[in-house]
């Protein structure tokens, strides 16, 4: 079904490009599928001499989807999702253990020209979301806000626009209720190979202070790809990316801090294994 994206994916394709995968961690993940409609995932991360992980598990039914997360430290989080309740609607219900007052009802509506996301807190004193976009594929203009009843105050209000080609994707997001202006762009340079660049700006009106990062990707093989990133705080960052077997990747991150000549640089391993 064509139309508009959901508001959260206004300049995505930036973002990714300039922030996805980047690691500067030990990280491991595996990943065991099944055809019976079970799949089981672990994920594992050493940072400051502490390794802490999570087992993840999801079933599948018909459009009945259930996830379950069981963290380090015995925390379990669940999801059901029921896809098309309703004509072009998906209902989904989480709750957390032993945190009783965690539970959260999500409801999505697509169509061809509105892509509508509702949340509330299952308690007492909820915390209301609602986010919303229209438009079409290419243009999408879109906004969300949330709201604290236990507080009665906003917690957020953000505002988007986006217009997307087969070959670049611009962005503008007001965002931090207002007092905060990004502008992304990313531009398919080869689309055959897959290189790409992109350029995400930042003001803040509070303070009048400017931000900006520059990134790259680009594919060497079918298999390996290099991204690079460099920002205005002087640090500059590249990764290496190379799926050894069918979706299963190795990726290699690292980072500098030119403007700091006593830091070492940051460095990175992430192993996602997948059968």
């Amino acid at each position: 079904m064509g139309g508009p994206a959901p508001f959260s994916e206004i300049g995505r394709r930036a973002r990714d490009l300039l922030t996805r995968d980047y690691n500067y961690d030990q990280k491991i993940s595996i990943s065991i599928p099944s055809a019976t409609g079970m799949g089981l995932t672990a994920t594992g991360i050493k940072k400051d001499d502490i390794f802490v992980g999570d087992i993840s598990t999801q079933y599948q039914t018909g459009n009945t989807i259930v996830d379950v997360k069981v963290d380090t430290y015995s925390n379990v989080s669940t999801k059901v999702t029921l896809r098309n309740v309703f004509s072009s609607t998906n209902v989904a219900f989480s709750f957390n253990i032993p945190d009783h007052k965690s539970g959260k009802l999500d409801v999505q509506y697509l169509h061809p020209h509105v892509a509508i996301n509702s949340s509330i807190g299952l308690n007492p004193s909820p915390l209301l979301e609602f986010s919303g976009a229209i438009g079409l594929d290419e243009l999408a203009l879109g906004g969300e806000i949330g709201f604290d009843t236990a507080s009665s105050s906003f917690t957020k209000y953000n505002a988007g626009i986006s217009f997307n080609k087969p070959d670049f994707s611009a962005a503008l997001i007001l965002t931090d209720k207002g007092q905060t202006l990004k502008a992304s762009y990313v531009h398919s340079v080869n689309p055959l190979s897959g290189n790409e660049v992109a350029a995400e700006m930042t003001h803040r009106f509070s303070t009048y202070e400017n931000s900006f990062s520059i990134g790259s990707s680009h594919r060497i093989d079918p298999i390996t790809a290099v991204k690079t990133r460099f920002s205005d705080n002087g640090k500059v960052a590249l990764l290496c990316q190379r799926e050894w077997r069918p979706k299963s990747l190795v990726t290699l991150s690292a980072e500098y801090d030119t403007k700091s000549t006593k830091a070492a640089p940051k460095l990175g391993l992430a192993v996602a294994l997948k059968p």
